[in-house]
């Protein structure tokens, strides 16, 4: 390979460009990392990163210098490219210098050694991959154990998912399965479910969430499917005191995590 690229025709500059559909990430395995802190919290998760392009005007800074050594001593090989061919490698007009190309991680829930008491958020049929994103930042923030995408809509490594995410989706064990073996998983280990319903016949917060315990959310525009309505799941309702009847699901998830975190705390204290 040329130590510069300058040619937007060039073979390895078009696959990379092709990782910015789900389609081209889904036939070749691999996602794009734009962003040094996604970068970085990839390298720290043991992401597979298999190539770096890099057009830093400034090699020196620390942040990306510390970037590159990672690399070279994993021996993941650095591309040189000109501006004009990074601004096509790139998601969302971002100038940090760096892309990284990762094979795509593949968690597996059978292979997850779960906490004594753990806390997981569900979310099902999520279209939107900021949404997605968001998600997971607040439930790395608020200790949350794992994130379970059940009949997701859109794939978890969307560069759109790790940027809102930013990068925590590398370190956060996010699982990805139909709602109904993910339920089955839930109440086979024991794990208490609860929903989030503007109509819930309980407040959020007179729900004990210190036991083990799966936080579902739905989409915004449909809200739960019904295989989450039975006995065996207590549904809640965050009040809403206002002339709107609900929130946007990051910020639910964000006000149900961190309540949780809160008796959890409190709990461990006494």
């Amino acid at each position: 390979m040329p130590k510069l690229i300058e040619s937007l025709q060039n073979e390895r500059v078009k696959r990379a460009v092709k990782l910015r559909d789900r389609k081209g990430r889904e036939k070749q395995g691999r996602i794009v990392v734009d962003g040094l802190r996604e970068i970085r919290l990839a390298l720290d998760s043991q992401v597979d990163i298999v190539e770096l392009f890099d057009c830093d005007s400034d090699s020196q800074a620390t942040d990306i210098a510390q970037i590159i050594k990672i690399a070279n001593e994993r021996q993941i090989e650095c591309i040189k490219v000109v501006p004009r061919v990074f601004d096509k490698l790139s998601f969302g007009q971002r100038s940090c210098g760096l892309v990284a190309i990762a094979r795509t991680p593949k968690a597996k829930l059978a292979e997850w050694q779960c906490p004594k008491s753990p806390l997981i958020a569900v979310l099902e049929g999520v279209e939107k991959p900021g949404n997605l994103g968001a998600v997971i930042r607040s439930a790395d923030g608020a200790n949350v154990s794992a994130v379970f995408v059940a009949d997701g809509r859109t794939d978890i490594y969307n560069p759109n998912s790790i940027r809102a995410s930013v990068g925590t989706v590398f370190s956060m064990p996010v699982f990805a399965d139909s709602a109904a073996n993910i339920q089955q998983w839930l109440l086979e280990n024991n794990v208490a479910i609860v929903t989030a319903d503007a109509s819930g016949p309980r407040e959020f917060f007179d729900t004990d969430l210190t036991q083990p315990t799966a936080i579902v959310l739905g989409n915004e525009a449909e809200g739960l499917s019904s295989i989450w309505r039975d006995d065996e799941v207590t549904c809640v309702r965050i009040p809403m005191l206002g002339i709107a009847d609900s929130l946007n699901v990051s910020t639910t998830a964000g006000i149900l995590f961190y309540e949780a975190l809160r008796q959890r705390t409190s709990a461990a204290s006494d």
